[in-house]
């Protein structure tokens, strides 16, 4: 009788588990659709914006190109510092606060920048294959 019992409680978890991991997946079916939607809108925004400045989206390609290797350049200087002031930024936190001081705005701005400007430069081909 009590392992009956047991045997029914156990098989109503099992229930509600399966309602609930049902009701999960169709709460992140929702959640994706809603993605997929915003991800197409931006989609078509950039390439009516495109379409509607052909000659400045192939400036933003070109500059983006030009600051890809500013950036490439500004990334070898940081790995060269981290490289060379490791063990002192381990052991010192004015040190570690003023390497961040010094290359952590410049880095978020030129990465804020150079997303920009690659996605407004991207050929519109490439912006429907990523959507």
């Amino acid at each position: 009788m009590q392992q009956s019992l047991q045997s029914n409680e156990t098989n109503t978890l099992l229930k509600r588990m399966i309602e609930l991991q049902e009701r999960q997946a169709l709460l992140l079916e929702e959640l994706l659709q809603q993605q997929v939607h915003t991800q197409k809108q931006r989609s078509a925004e950039l390439n009516a914006w495109r379409k509607a400045h052909p000659e400045l989206a192939e400036k933003c390609r070109l500059a983006a190109e030009a600051l890809s290797k500013v950036h490439a350049d500004f990334l070898g200087t940081l790995a060269s510092e981290v490289d060379d002031t490791a063990e002192d930024m381990i052991d010192s936190e004015y040190l570690l606060s003023e390497f961040v001081d010094r290359f952590g705005p410049r880095i978020a701005h030129l990465n804020g920048v150079l997303q920009m400007l690659a996605q407004l430069g991207a050929p519109a081909q490439a912006m429907k294959t990523n959507s």
